[in-house]
């Protein structure tokens, strides 16, 4: 399963990509569900758990903002706009998977994401996501990270 998760990760990952890359290339027509049917449908045999990627996917597209306002503070010299888009993405992805899916061990997804930096980023990438997320995680644990409401509302949603 964590092989599969891995790759469910890759998928979610290339269609966030691809969804944001048309969106900044003034692309209005592209959408995401379009987007992520065509990449599950050409791996169908190989990934289980679909459910998995569109929720992914989805939560990234929908709480983006919110995302940014968590990782920004955590990375002031970088705004948002100027990290580059696999980064940004990856940090986006791991940052939802970590408030979201208590079933994943936070460091395991911390290591996912500097695998997916390592493989689709540039040079430095890995060591950028792996210390922004860790000082997201430290500041989890000890309490001092304010979460924006859009994301405290839906994780007590979901635990419900």
């Amino acid at each position: 399963m964590a092989s599969n998760r891995h790759l469910g990760r890759i998928l979610a990952l290339q269609t966030l990509y691809e969804y944001d890359f048309r969106r900044s290339c003034g692309d209005d027509s592209v959408q995401i569900s379009e987007v992520l049917e065509r990449n599950v449908e050409r791996y169908s045999k190989t990934v289980e758990d679909q459910a998995f990627i569109a929720a992914l996917v989805v939560g990234v597209e929908k709480l983006g903002e919110a995302l940014d306002g968590v990782l920004q503070p955590v990375a002031p010299e970088w705004p948002i706009d100027q990290i580059a888009r696999m980064d940004r993405l990856v940090l986006r992805m791991s940052l939802y998977e970590l408030l979201r899916d208590s079933d994943v061990p936070p460091k395991v997804v911390i290591n996912e994401a500097v695998e997916l930096a390592k493989a689709f980023g540039g040079e430095n990438s890995s060591r950028f996501v792996n210390g922004v997320l860790g000082t997201v995680l430290r500041n989890l644990e000890d309490k001092s990270l304010q979460l924006p409401e859009s994301l405290q509302l839906k994780k007590k949603e979901e635990q419900a």
